[in-house]
């Protein structure tokens, strides 16, 4: 059998599941890929196998009850194809022909590479039956796409099967979606558009008016006939008029549209934030900073100066060009029609390039987002960057992202250069026509000279108008991709939603109890049947290695996560059945490493109860022994701490983030690593501190530091996402388990150390039961 299109899948024949395909193999003919699929189209986990020949595609699935059959075929022929999406962290393979759905396949999300790679070899193979037979399969001298290696198409750069990953194309019809936000200033759009009408009748009147003043007086005069000043007086009054009555409307439009769009983007960011600070974190875990700040921040006024300049420039060409050609069918219709002569071209041309400028424009937003993303990345991190003398690279990285946003807008502006002037060019052409065919009426005594001036005066603004319309193109389709990044925003919705009808909790005592817990990521169970009963005021600390699950139970009780399996009771109330918000209220988490918001000292710890008063703020402060050395800096507590609380310590910033817990009064305490990172004399200030948060509260610890677990009432050690002790710390170390384990193995790292601290549980205890050298937490 010949190599597969890539590595890794020789092994996957081998497996009995492949036994019915390749025992379905006809002479000479070869597997080309194979893809291994994890779920059922009801979403279970099952084994199932893709294989791809030079011929057809075979699916093999484990044979049960419930599954498809064992083997099921589709000879390859051009009109086929495999479609790859992913949603809520499943993937989806998909085959269709031109008429229907023939076959879907799901996986999760940790097989995506390898269902890449399948799709593209099935897009090869296509293209190689469609290929004429005299041509070799693949070329080595045809250029190849750098991510995917498939070849590129002549005179491009584009990769055709990449371009089927990206997301969906826009449509410009996104934009009508804004409607939500324009709704409550439909009042003020009418009037805007009322304006707007009469400004544009008001400016077609001059030219109108230059009909009598050529026929009339000018052309008499050459005749030797007098010129009426009066007449002249009223016809050259009635054109100030008209451009004063023009240029007051104008300004009155444009006034009010642009208070209308300014609000409508106000609203719209606003919208658009609220919505991302409900969304849960593993929303965040899969963005970007830079790319959501471009989003609310860009995009937002991308809109905003969409919504005010161009929308309103747009209505007033579609109705200076209405308006305009009916005042010329009304002078001439076969000097109108002539006039006319451009538009289809002009239509054709926006036509045909509108699609280009949508997807450019989508790519130069996807591509800006890179560069952002480096600045988010690097400005926050600078003291790591110099610690690590890196500048230099993260200039390069830069530079780099620079470059590929360079190339591409360049890719884009090849196209936009050529629309522009080729409109253009077609106007001039309409206006040499209009001339010609003018003369000719003239020569006729078809129609006068002041007709023929009146049209071409017509003929200016509706050609500069077409023109203006052909550029909105551009802007139309900035928008619209701007407008289908906020949507992507406000169209996701939290796994972690609010209840339709809550329940209102007033109080809180503290007890939780977890019932048999269990969370999936994907296809890894990260905790399994967790069960445990919390008292109220108890003391709980977690224990156990890295990855044991430690952090993720504290998340499901905060609820950043929601479980998914069994349920997590508060007062023996399901915290789903409670409103987010509410139930977080009475919910106080102190972090290993404290993020404190740029501000003073005050502001920072009175982030949770903003109208505390001063009095209430040094109380916390006080008790969370930071009130000395907050008196130590220069305002005291108006003094800024930064960004991110650069000027402070961490044993500073730790003891303001334990204050901002004590002023909300939480009833239920999350302790996560909070001294695991600061030296012994600043750990015992904090231990103070945290001694007097703990009182009578709900408390959960996780720890390495036993200095902070010692006065727990239960420990908690977990394993693989399973409790597999639960006891105080004497009882633990008599049964001579998991727990005595970690504690021996950290005493004895501490003995080796001179002059060490007291044992702690540390983050690089050793197991015994792990191979040599394995680090565990």
């Amino acid at each position: 059998m010949q190599p597969l299109s890539f590595p890794h899948d020789a092994s996957l024949l081998a497996t009995p599941l492949a036994q019915p395909a390749l025992a379905a193999l006809a002479p000479g003919e070869n597997a080309v890929a194979v893809f291994e699929v994890d779920l059922s189209a009801a979403l279970q986990f099952a084994p199932g196998l893709l294989v791809l020949t030079g011929r057809r595609l075979l699916a093999c699935s484990a044979g049960d009850a419930q599954a498809a059959p064992a083997l099921q075929e589709w000879p390859l022929h051009p009109g086929l194809e495999l479609r790859l999406h992913e949603h809520a962290g499943v993937g989806t393979l998909q085959l269709h022909d031109a008429a229907q759905r023939l076959a879907l396949w799901r996986f999760t999300l940790t097989r995506q590479p390898q269902a890449v790679a399948f799709q593209q070899a099935f897009e090869r193979r296509l293209q190689q039956l469609d290929a004429p037979p005299s041509l070799p399969a693949a070329d080595e001298d045809v250029p190849r796409c750098a991510a995917c290696q498939s070849p590129l198409p002549p005179g491009t750069d584009e990769c055709p099967t990449c371009a089927r990953q990206q997301p969906p194309q826009t449509s410009t019809w996104v934009l009508l979606r804004l409607w939500r936000f324009a709704r409550p200033y439909k009042r003020q759009l009418g009037l805007g558009f009322g304006l707007t009408l009469a400004s544009t009748a008001a400016s077609l009147v001059p030219p109108y008016m230059t009909i009598p003043l050529m026929d009339e007086i000018l052309i008499p005069y050459q005749s030797g006939q007098q010129i009426p000043v009066e007449r002249v007086a009223l016809y050259l009054g009635g054109l100030l008029l008209a451009a004063l009555l023009a240029w007051g409307l104008g300004w009155a439009r444009t006034y009010v549209l642009a208070l209308v769009s300014e609000r409508i983007g106000a609203d719209l960011r606003t919208t658009t934030y609220q919505h991302l600070m409900r969304l849960s974190l593993d929303y965040f875990g899969s963005k970007r900073t830079g790319d959501l700040m471009a989003r609310i921040g860009s995009e937002t006024d991308r809109i905003n100066v969409f919504l005010s300049l161009n929308a309103l420039d747009f209505i007033t060409d579609v109705l200076m060009i209405a308006m305009t050609a009916a005042i010329l069918f009304s002078i001439n219709p076969w000097l109108a029609l002539v006039t006319l002569v451009p538009l289809p071209f002009i239509a054709w041309l926006i036509h045909t390039v509108r699609d280009k400028l949508r997807t450019g424009f989508e790519r130069i937003d996807r591509v800006w987002s890179e560069v952002t993303n480096v600045l988010a990345d690097t400005i926050p991190g600078i003291r790591v960057v110099k610690a690590f003398a890196q500048e230099r690279r993260e200039a390069e990285r830069f530079r780099a992202a620079n470059q590929h946003n360079l190339e591409v807008n360049d890719r884009l502006n090849k196209t936009w250069s050529l629309f522009s002037p080729t409109v253009s060019l077609m106007t001039e052409i309409g206006l040499l026509v209009v001339w010609g065919f003018g003369i000719w009426l003239v020569a006729h005594n078809q129609i006068t000279v002041g007709v023929l001036a009146a049209f071409i005066a017509y003929i200016g603004r509706f050609y500069t108008r077409l023109d203006s319309m052909s550029r909105i193109v551009s802007v139309t389709q900035k928008a619209a991709a701007g407008a289908k990044r906020i949507f992507d925003i406000l169209d996701h919705v939290s796994n972690v939603p609010d209840p339709a009808q809550p329940v209102r909790v007033e109080r809180v005592q503290g007890a939780i109890e977890l019932r048999g817990v269990g969370l999936r990521a994907s296809s890894r169970m990260i905790l399994k049947d967790v069960r445990l009963s919390i008292r109220p005021g108890e003391m709980i600390g977690l224990v156990g290695h890295s990855g044991s699950g430690k952090s993720t139970l504290v998340n499901l009780i905060c609820r950043f996560y929601d479980v998914t399996h069994g349920a997590i009771l508060v007062d023996g109330v399901d915290v789903r059945r409670m409103a987010v918000a509410d139930y977080r209220s009475h919910i106080g988490l102190v972090l290993q490493e404290p993020f404190l918001f740029f501000g003073t000292v005050a502001e920072n710890i009175a982030y949770g109860k903003p109208d505390a008063t001063r009095e209430e703020i040094v109380a916390a402060a006080r008790a969370a022994h930071a009130h000395d050395f907050i008196l130590r800096l220069p305002h005291g507590y108006d003094s800024l701490v930064g960004e991110r609380g650069q000027s402070l310590s961490g044993g500073e910033r730790q003891r303001i983030s334990i204050a901002r817990a004590l002023l909300i009064d939480p009833r239920i305490l999350i302790l996560d690593e909070a001294t695991s990172a600061v030296d012994t004399e600043t750990e015992q200030e904090i231990q103070k501190a945290l001694d007097n948060l703990v009182k009578g509260r709900t408390t959960i610890a996780i720890a390495h530091r036993l200095s902070t677990l010692r006065k727990a009432d239960r420990l908690v050690v977990l394993d693989r996402g399973e409790i597999v002790e639960v006891g105080p710390h004497d009882e633990l170390m008599e049964k001579q388990g998991a727990y005595w384990r970690l504690y021996e193995a950290q005493a004895r790292r501490d003995e080796g150390d001179v002059g060490s601290s007291p044992p702690v549980l540390d983050s690089t205890l050793r197991h015994p039961s792990h191979p040599a050298g394995q680090v565990v937490t």
